[in-house]
């Protein structure tokens, strides 16, 4: 049976059966023999080899760690998970992890301006057998809650539970309780969800695992997606030092700012061509029918799919879909469900053409044109499922909730985001995007220096952070870097074509990233390609692998082999 993975947001996906990765069921050597290997190993400088840790004890050492520990202002409770007795996620069925020291932890509690109790909260687990390495996962959303560490990163399903591979792992809160933005009231929360939770979390983490295994991590690793992929661009711009590997998914570099601006523009742009109730209240979700989406996907399919060399419902050369345009479905008289009306149309060209001030600025890129547009992931972000006249699209429920809470300064809770201003309205954006927003850094100096990588990975159709601001970003990384072939010796970008935001869509989105930067810090492997797979339970490509390629390279079909396989396909320049 598959085991559950988590994704952003915690919809649950699966990982394919035999996909285990390396997990780590050592013998369990007597202690006096696996100190000197210990050492010795760790002299060595770590690399690849797997350093095994182990007390005879190891419950009695997990709860030591609370009078042990030397953190000051922490406080701190300690479970211990014994070997074989719980799956990754609390899956009933795949393999078991190994025995484990989970520590919850709660850094600074105060009482904000607001009159609410706040604290940075994370949670780290510690494995009996530890193989020298450090991950901390990144969060998404407005955070607010404790992800569970014995699951992967959520821009990586494709790999095995890393503590169950004896990483130890950490994840926070960011400083608050609770998914709601509403503690942008207070101005500490705001400076802690922005980069200072992360920075005592990692330093909390890595001076727990001295204590409890008698030396610091031999390499350290964040990986993350969306939110979490901006806290991946933030250490490496704010802290470059505290980590040897970044992965960065989907990641929300201007989510403060421009692509906040982006969600209020678009939901403007489709609620205006939503039909009317009976009261004269726009209905979001029926702007569109899951059938125009279609038409539409079909449409972009049909005019650059077949640019990597075969027709297959993936369009790998993203460049030849610059050519498509949703006029070629409007209707010639009424409207059909083979035709898009007028409204439709134009609504399609503002939202993808992105948002723009009076003066004709462009206030964030624009989106790809994808046939992940007609997923589901789609949808839920940028119109909806309701059937009423209250919205449930992702650009409403989160969305607004951040900005009117957090990303104005000072907050403005009653602010209708149908009236937003684009003229006026981003400059009280500003203030907190200077503090928030990560793609300013477009030289990550430092971070390249003491010889870190960076890894970005965005899908094609995400709708909430475009991929094409991650391009914009690594092209003005490279311009600062001596060109692409420079800056690819510590930063790739991979573009996954049909993904939806982090995961989801007519797409191979399931893949080992955390492997591949392993593989590229501690053998100098710098990835050519990484093998991706949809999900045997996958309703458009089931068992379907392709090679994601580094930008600007794509996928391009070798003429012979079937077409649901990676190895039928080759990396190439456009």
């Amino acid at each position: 049976m598959p085991q559950t993975r988590p994704t952003h947001h915690g919809r649950a996906l699966q990982t394919p059966p035999g996909k285990t990765g390396p997990a780590l069921r050592t013998s369990r050597w007597p202690t006096a023999l696996l100190a000197p290997l210990t050492l010795a190993l760790s002299a060595c400088g770590g690399g690849s080899a797997v350093l095994v840790t182990e007390t005879a004890n190891p419950a009695a050492a997990c709860a030591d760690l609370v009078t042990k520990a030397q953190l000051s202002g922490t406080t701190l409770a300690t479970s211990y998970v014994p070997a074989d007795t719980r799956r990754p996620g609390g899956a009933t069925s795949g393999s078991f992890l190994p025995g484990h020291c989970v520590v919850t932890g709660s850094i600074n509690p105060r009482v904000g301006v607001d009159g609410k109790n706040y604290a940075i909260g994370f949670q780290l687990s510690l494995p009996d057998q530890w193989n020298g390495r450090f991950l901390f996962i990144g969060g998404g959303g407005n955070d607010g809650i404790l992800r569970d560490t014995s699951l992967s990163s959520s821009i990586s399903g494709g790999t095995a539970s890393p503590l169950g591979q004896g990483f130890a792992v950490v994840s926070t809160d960011a400083g608050h309780s609770g998914t709601s933005a509403s503690f942008g009231a207070d101005p500490q929360a705001r400076i802690d969800h922005a980069y200072n939770s992360y920075d005592k979390t990692a330093v909390a983490s890595k001076s727990l695992i001295s204590t409890r295994y008698g030396r610091k991590p031999d390499r350290s690793y964040f990986s993350g997606c969306s939110g979490g992929g901006r806290q991946g661009m933030m250490f490496s711009q704010r802290f470059p030092d505290y980590f040897d590997g970044i992965t960065a998914g989907a990641p929300a570099m201007r989510v403060s700012s421009g692509a906040t601006v982006a969600a209020m523009w678009n939901t403007i742009q489709f609620n205006a061509i939503a039909p009317q109730d009976a009261s004269g209240k726009r209905i979001l979700s029926q702007a569109f029918s899951n059938g125009d989406l279609k038409l539409v996907a079909n449409a972009v399919n049909a005019t650059c799919d077949a640019a990597d060399g075969v027709v297959d419902g993936l369009a790998q050369n993203f460049q030849a879909c610059k050519a498509f345009d949703p006029a070629v479905l409007q209707c010639s008289g009424s409207k059909t469900d083979s035709c898009l009306s007028s409204a439709q149309v134009g609504a399609l060209k503002n939202v993808f053409a992105g948002p723009r001030n009076s003066a004709g600025k462009a206030l964030y890129t624009g989106q790809p044109w994808d046939a992940g547009l007609a997923a589901a992931g789609w949808r839920s972000w940028t119109l909806g499922n309701s059937t009423t006249t209250t919205p449930d699209a992702r650009y409403i429920t989160l969305m607004v909730d951040a900005l009117t809470n957090e990303f104005f300064t000072p907050p403005d809770v009653a602010f209708d985001p149908l009236k937003f201003n684009f003229d006026t309205d981003p400059a009280r954006m500003e203030a907190y995007s200077a503090i928030y927003d990560t793609y300013r850094d477009d030289k990550l100096a430092a971070f390249q220096q003491r010889g870190g990588k960076m890894l970005f990975i965005h899908g094609m159709s995400d709708p909430i952070f475009s991929a094409f601001d991650t391009i914009d970003y690594y092209e003005r990384l490279a311009a600062n870097n001596g060109g692409l072939a420079a800056t690819q010796n510590f930063a790739r970008t991979f573009l996954v074509p049909g993904m939806n935001h982090c995961s989801g869509g007519p797409a191979t989105d399931n893949f080992d990233s955390i492997q591949t930067m392993v593989d590229w810090v501690e053998k100098g492997i710098a990835p050519q390609s990484i093998t991706a797979e949809a999900l045997a339970s996958s309703a458009d490509f089931p068992n379907r692998t392709r090679p994601l390629c580094p930008y600007p390279q794509f996928a391009k079909y070798k003429g012979t082999g079937s077409v649901e396989d990676a190895s039928s396909f080759v990396c190439t320049a456009p």
